[in-house]
């Protein structure tokens, strides 16, 4: 059985292609082809999807997001995991990396274990990996982590989570004692590591990127700061082109202006659309727990009590629209930083990211506004508002 997706503005999102139709089979996408191309009109058993005045783009991809709809990631739970899954694709994600927050590293193996037998279950968007963020991070830029339980790399520890092979992504402050010897390991192991919660110079940064380091957890929150005289961690990020640069893009946690600096300064190709959404995100405000810490959210600012920010409640098409007023910048562009670059810093471009031949079925329609109106995920519209007609 195939399905074919007709009329809709398809952008890879390297490119952008009218009058072309999407082919799928079995879940993955078997050609983007022109519209009067005779393999289009060869097939008899083809469910048509008409996509009519929609923009038809990759799965979003989010590579930090702790919870939400009141669920979190450390609440190591089948549930919690669908609810969030389900939550996801009503904006755009088809794909996200489960974010742990510093705990002791009992309730972290929970965490990974049930993430690692939620695979092929959720309803959704697939959680196709986990990010540990925390506990190996500076407790000078702790920001909302739990201080009580912040601790130096410990190998016997790491390389019990990295063998579970659901880790795909470490968060590390480099300045610490041990960070050298993780870095490598999970260099070795193919597990990406980020520079976050950290207080690294300029040469700290340039080392760690030297032995591997490939990305840096939410550029700007969480790390030292740039000055003219000392680069900081943040300056260091700036500079250094091997580097992903993780953004939140809400107008909170980052000034406008300084999201078009970032921009200016790394590229769209090293710039990542991120949430770090928490479990308040899709409720109302109050107050909310993460990593065993109390969390005032106001007006949709998350806040522990020493006013720490405490993750966002972003979604990330809102991120993508936000970018978009922030920067001046067209939607294929904004798009990459959601789809394209963060499969490319993950290593997942040979099923996720791009809309070409081979890859799997993971679609986001946009409407003309950028409103998400349906979310395929292998083929399968998951999700689908009243106003899609398909």
């Amino acid at each position: 059985m195939k399905t074919k997706i007709i009329n809709a503005r398809i952008f890879t999102p390297i490119e952008i292609l009218d009058n072309h139709d999407i082919i799928i089979e079995d879940g993955k996408i078997l050609a983007v082809t022109p519209r009067d191309n005779d393999l289009v009109h060869k097939f008899s058993d083809v469910t048509v999807i008409n996509a009519a005045g929609f923009l038809v783009t990759p799965g979003l991809i989010d590579i930090h997001i702790h919870g939400c709809m009141g669920g979190d990631t450390m609440d190591a739970s089948l549930q919690t995991l669908e609810t969030m899954s389900l939550f996801m694709i009503r904006h755009g994600v088809t794909s996200f990396y489960a974010t742990t927050v510093t705990n002791p590293a009992e309730k972290i193996d929970q965490a990974l274990d049930i993430i690692l037998n939620s695979q092929g279950k959720l309803p959704g968007a697939n959680a196709v990996g986990v990010h540990i963020e925390g506990p190996y991070i500076n407790a000078m830029y702790k920001g909302a982590q739990n201080p009580a339980f912040l601790r130096t790399p410990q190998e016997e520890e790491y390389t019990k989570w990295i063998d579970k092979n659901i880790v795909r992504m470490i968060t590390v402050a480099p300045e610490l004692e041990g960070s050298d010897d993780l870095i490598q390991y999970c260099i070795q192991r193919k597990v990406a590591i980020a520079i976050g919660h950290s207080g690294a110079s300029y040469e700290q940064v340039t080392h760690a990127s030297d032995l591997g380091a490939s990305q840096a957890t939410h550029l700007f929150n969480g790390m030292l700061g740039l000055h003219h005289r000392e680069l900081g961690t943040a300056g260091a990020v700036l500079c250094d082109e091997r580097l992903y640069a993780q953004i939140i893009a809400d107008g909170i946690h980052l000034h406008p202006a300084i999201i078009k600096l970032i921009i200016k300064a790394k590229g769209i190709d090293r710039v990542i659309l991120i949430t770090d959404a928490m479990r308040a995100t899709g409720l109302p405000d109050g107050e909310y727990d993460l990593g065993g810490q109390l969390v005032h959210v106001a007006n949709g600012t998350a806040r522990i009590a020493n006013g720490s920010l405490a993750g966002s409640t972003l979604t990330l098409d809102q991120a993508i629209r936000n970018t978009m007023e922030f920067t001046g910048l067209p939607f294929q562009s904004v798009l990459e930083m959601a789809s394209s670059v963060p499969a490319k810093a993950m290593g997942i471009t040979e099923t996720k990211g791009f809309i070409r031949s081979g890859n799997d079925a993971d679609l986001t329609f946009f409407d003309p506004n950028y409103q998400v109106k349906a979310t395929m995920i292998a083929g399968e519209l998951k999700y689908k508002d009243k106003s899609f007609g398909g």
